[in-house]
């Protein structure tokens, strides 16, 4: 079979193929993908759902002048090979390569970038808005997936969409849950005469010779609309969107190419908010990928004959460490409920699903939900643990504040994925968590060095009065930390692993263990810090330091989080209130004032001198600056 990838270099190389020639890319392209990300890791699971619509939308849409827009965005991996970025695949999502996502950098055809869920349908709009204003005529297009429109925000964008004749189209790519269902041969006859040109040109005529009829012309038409849509209502399944004001298309069979590029064709020729709701098969062309769908989601490195994982990373993570400990504490306290916003398996919460099934709640993606629903239990006298990454968390902002902490109420936050992620880049990193709760009134935070540490925490915070985090990374305990003897949670103390003088390194959570490290490097060139672990990021362990005090003439924070708002500025501020800092010197290691891009997460810290090697580096030029 010829190679028809490798002469496809922008879409304009797609538009003179015929409909057996784009089925014969699309099985091309699917292979690609596969061999690829094999090797690289990546998303793969969207990404092969999406490869006959992304072709069709290529086929009868002109970017950059049309605007795709890509919700979440991790299905764009067949979009990035159509607009010319195939080579890119090589050093996909590592530092300095492709990014998984669109990015306005990368390429004029990202026309918005993505990364969090529910955000297309606001953007295109704002775009169709701004193409309005400014006299054009191209086409905007949102592709949005079914998991994706419970976010409240994308009910906004089609509640405002639908309010108005803007010309947008919003694409629904239903790989999972049916959304309704059509009646049968007759929905796809209405649907394609509905959307014929003939039709189209035959009813603009009508409506304007009705308006034209005097004093009856005008109640003539919206009787006759009315009619309309009143048999449309019985007829066609998308009902809930035709009553938001859409004209509502589907469902189409997201992988017929030719019935894709027809109805596509057509709606170009529509006017008004358009509703394309195409139902694709996640995984699609890969059979591993087509039966465990959400394990093929996002991958490591796998051998494509047999879908297994190249990685010897040990299978137990803290999320892992998270859902077995909130098992055991759910048996003794009955008043302990599990919230998740669509990430069960992410968050390590499947077995208690499994195991309770009454006291585990899925909102799906609507994390603002989920923080006042938490609220709303905690009034009632259960502890909700409300288990959400660290990057989507940032979405429940105001909740969390206003929701929860100034009514105190004892909500347990399960923050994962805190700090680096790694691959995902700036949308997913988690390096903003301390910085937007540190300043909440009423809120405490802890972050755990190993699983042990997690499982105290947790048991600490279903006893907390009030609003309580526990900010955990993604992956697994290092080695050292988790052999380290831990002790059941006590309010505001810290933990002194090393005792040591003249300087004591302070690390939060994940960073213990790079603390730990450095002090190994540094005990070979006579220098012997304290390593204390923080514990509580908010109430700090004040008394602690001051015990220490005589001993040490500089301290070391150690943290995953951005610099502005964490812990080691907050630690600052308080010891100025107490301490003289020409005598105590504070030097914070952590992230500066930049998104962190994507790499692999060894990598990231190595960039930003906060892997062993560099804090050692740090403290040897921090001590020697005082001989």
């Amino acid at each position: 079979m010829k190679n028809m990838l490798s002469n496809i270099s922008s879409p304009k190389d797609i538009k003179r193929l015929n409909n057996k020639q784009l089925n014969i890319l699309g099985s091309q392209i699917r292979s690609f993908l596969i061999d690829k990300l094999s090797r690289t890791g990546g998303h793969l699971a969207s990404n092969l759902g999406v490869v006959e619509l992304t072709l069709a939308l290529h086929y009868c849409f002109d970017t950059p002048k049309d605007k795709i827009v890509w919700d979440v965005g991790h299905q764009s991996y067949v979009h990035k090979i159509l607009t010319g970025r195939q080579e890119g695949f090589s050093n996909l999502r590592k530092c300095g390569g492709m990014s998984g996502f669109p990015k306005l950098q990368e390429s004029k055809h990202d026309c918005f970038g993505t990364g969090h869920s529910s955000t297309s349908i606001s953007a295109a709009l704002g775009m169709a808005t701004a193409r309005d204003l400014q006299g054009k005529d191209n086409s905007v297009i949102a592709v949005i997936g079914d998991g994706s429109l419970t976010g409240g925000m994308a009910f906004e964008a089609l509640n405002h969409a639908g309010r108005g004749n803007t010309n947008i189209i919003v694409i629904l790519n239903d790989n999972e849950m049916s959304i309704s269902q059509n009646v049968g041969g007759l929905s796809k006859y209405l649907n394609k005469i509905r959307t014929d040109k003939a039709y189209l040109d035959a009813k603009r005529g009508v409506e304007k010779s009705l308006k034209k009829i005097p004093v009856i012309g005008e109640p003539m038409y919206k009787g006759a609309r009315r009619t309309k849509e009143g048999l449309r209502s019985m007829l066609v399944a998308g009902q809930f969107f035709e009553e938001l004001g859409f004209t509502y298309i589907g469902p189409v069979d997201g992988h017929n190419i030719e019935e894709l590029i027809q109805v596509l064709s057509q709606s170009k020729e529509m006017e008004g908010p358009i509703f394309i709701h195409v139902k694709t098969t996640k995984g699609k062309g890969y059979s591993f990928a087509e039966k465990e769908p959400e394990k093929y989601h996002g991958v490591s490195p796998f051998v494509p004959s047999t879908g297994t994982s190249v990685s010897n990373r040990t299978p137990a993570t803290y999320s892992d460490a998270f859902g077995q400990s909130l098992i055991n504490i759910a048996k003794k306290n009955s008043k302990i409920l599990a919230i998740t916003a669509a990430m069960p398996e992410g968050t390590g919460l499947s077995d208690f699903a499994n195991i309770y099934p009454k006291r585990f709640i899925d909102v799906g993606i609507a994390e603002q939900h989920a923080v006042t629903f938490a609220a709303g239990l905690a009034v009632e006298g259960y502890r909700p643990v409300v288990a959400i990454y660290s990057s989507f968390l940032q979405r429940s902002y105001d909740q969390i504040l206003h929701d929860v902490c100034i009514q105190n109420l004892p909500v347990i936050f399960a923050i994962d994925r805190s700090g680096i992620v790694g691959e995902d880049g700036p949308t997913h990193q988690g390096v903003f968590d301390l910085s937007y709760l540190s300043h909440m009134p009423n809120m405490t935070i802890l972050a755990p060095k190993n699983y042990a540490e997690l499982k105290y925490m947790l048991e600490y915070a279903t006893c907390h009065p009030g609003p309580i985090a526990i900010r955990y990374p993604r992956g697994n305990e290092g080695k050292e930390v988790a052999m380290l003897n831990t002790n059941p949670i006590e309010y505001k103390k810290s933990e002194i692993i090393k005792e040591g003088k003249e300087v004591a390194i302070i690390a939060v959570g994940k960073m213990v263990e790079v603390a730990l490290a450095s002090a190994e490097l540094l005990k070979k060139q006579g220098i012997q810090p304290y390593v204390i672990n923080a514990r509580f990021v908010k109430p700090m362990d004040i008394d602690s330091i001051r015990r220490i005090s005589d001993n040490i003439t500089h301290i070391v924070t150690l943290e995953d989080n951005m610099a502005s708002g964490g812990y080691g500025e907050c630690l600052s501020i308080k010891l100025k209130k107490t301490y003289d800092l020409n005598q105590l010197k504070v030097h914070n290691l952590a992230f500066p004032d930049e998104f962190i891009d994507h790499g692999l997460v060894d990598n990231i810290y190595a960039k930003y001198k906060l892997d062993k090697e560099s804090v050692a580096k740090t403290v040897v030029d921090i001590v020697n600056s005082n001989k």
